[in-house]
């Protein structure tokens, strides 16, 4: 099918809300144009209308990147069919044309909503099974407006709008709308929000209201506290640790055995655990009095033959080369003249 130069005031960006805005991507796209031309032409369909204008099914950020390179034109591919056939025929073949999930979804609501296609239908046309059409609609499902307006902007990554925002919204609905107004001026990262919504499923009511009027400052906290705690694991050394831990253990064990002593029957999970819990606790004691009695064996590795000890061989041992020349005997006395 050959391609050619059209105008850009004759596109129709009609699609344009269901793909992400990328700078970057632009960017590199910008670039490759400037320095080898447009490669790959812009896939439009006739719009229908007096106008004559030319509907953009695929290719807006080739067409954003041109604008940037300030040209009046684009090179497209008109494909001789309807809207529908040539947005599913496109969806059909993002196996190879890198979608992110969420311009799936959007594509396909489209045609389920706008253009009346069923989910079967789809399945069939684009050559999946309808469970995978069912799992992308479900993306967009109980997803604010706002959320998929800060993921198209790349202020959100659409793990965190599916994972965070929408289970959030479900819950409340308030806290997830001024979550997102804060993000716009304060934003995280994919990881800094799920921990984020980690601790805000653990929180106190009051905890949660603060966390979502400051996220920025909540997750600065946290990382604070984590690193005044790795500064004081470095501080306390393998003995402070060891200490943090026995302490640990006696609380664990203890609250243990008040929850066992009040449960009739004990459950056949604890009743298993026992035996590995005693041998663990063994284990541990017999370290310990191994290191009290100053058992020799404790490092089995001292003293071992010095030829398998690596380059730090004793001073006064003397190398396997003056072994072999000049016998054992003789290479003993020049040992002892060493030290």
């Amino acid at each position: 099918m050959q391609s050619h130069d059209l105008d850009l005031h004759r596109l129709e960006l009609r699609f344009a809300a269901s793909r992400l805005v990328e700078p970057r991507a632009v960017e590199r796209i910008a670039r490759s144009i400037e320095r080898c031309g447009q490669i790959v032409p812009c896939i439009v369909v006739a719009g229908g209308g007096e106008d004559g204008a030319m509907v953009v099914v695929d290719g807006y950020r080739r067409i954003a990147a041109v604008r940037q390179l300030g040209r009046d034109t684009v090179r497209v591919e008109v494909w001789p069919c309807s809207v529908t056939e040539a947005l599913v025929a496109v969806l059909a073949r993002s196996q190879d044309r890198p979608f992110a999930a969420i311009e799936e979804a959007l594509a396909l609501r489209e045609l389920v909503q706008g253009q009346g296609l069923s989910q079967h239908e789809l399945a069939r046309r684009c050559g999946r099974d309808v469970s995978w059409v069912s799992r992308r609609l479900q993306l967009l499902s109980g997803l604010p407006d706002e959320a998929l307006a800060a993921v198209r902007a790349g202020r959100l990554s659409s793990w965190a709008a599916n994972r965070v925002v929408a289970p959030l919204a479900r819950a409340n609905s308030d806290h997830a709308n001024r979550l997102l107004e804060r993000l716009v001026t304060e934003p995280l990262s994919t990881r800094e929000l799920r921990d984020w919504f980690q601790h805000y499923e653990r929180a106190l009511v009051g905890v949660r209201e603060e966390m979502v009027r400051r996220p920025r400052l909540f997750i600065q906290a946290q990382d604070e506290i984590r690193q005044e705690r790795a500064t004081q694991r470095l501080r306390q050394g393998p003995e402070g640790q060891c200490a943090t831990d026995v302490r640990i253990l006696e609380s664990v064990l203890g609250r243990l055995v008040q929850r066992t002593a009040d449960l009739r029957p004990v459950p056949k999970g604890v009743i298993r655990a026992a035996p590995r819990l005693q041998a663990a606790l063994n284990k541990l004691t017999s370290i310990i009095n191994g290191e009290d009695g100053h058992d020799p064996d404790r490092y089995p590795r001292r003293g071992a033959d010095p030829d398998g000890a690596g380059p730090w061989r004793a001073r006064d041992q003397p190398s396997s080369e003056v072994v072999a020349e000049h016998g054992a005997a003789d290479s003993a006395g020049a040992g002892a003249g060493q030290g």
